[in-house]
């Protein structure tokens, strides 16, 4: 792993919490993106070279909508950029990590991205991202 790719925050209302975030960080969001694949709208903040990632569900039955149900709004995934996804997920899994899905999967931010399960990462998500070439 290269370094924190992002830091991603469920939030239940993505233009209130861009103003919100865009007061703390002392600028504006610099993208906002539509994953359908995982039924969420992002917005991006730059932060050094870490990005903080806000996400919105856009469908009831999101993995986003259902966090928010469970546990509110707050820290949702913490990303690390990787150079070869294939490679770590492979370390991973001999390491004993669960990998919640076995192929990468098209994420925002022209990423491929695979998730760890907390219960193997001390309820942390874990989400891998690699820059799509």
């Amino acid at each position: 792993m290269r370094k924190i790719e992002h830091i991603g925050i469920a939030v239940r209302d993505l233009e209130e919490s861009n103003a919100l975030f865009a007061k703390l960080i002392g600028k504006e969001h610099f993208k906002t993106e539509e994953v359908n694949g995982e039924k969420v709208v992002t917005s991006f903040f730059q932060v050094g070279e870490t990005k903080v990632e806000l996400l919105q569900a856009t469908d009831a039955a999101s993995p986003i909508a259902k966090y928010l149900e469970r546990k509110s709004e707050g820290v949702h995934h913490i990303a690390f950029d990787v150079e070869d996804i294939a490679a770590e997920m492979q370390r991973l899994k001999k390491e004993g990590f669960e990998i919640l899905n076995e192929t990468p999967k098209l994420g925002a931010d022209n990423k491929l991205v695979v998730f760890l399960h907390p219960k193997s990462t001390n309820g942390v998500l874990i989400e891998l991202c690699q820059e799509r070439g």
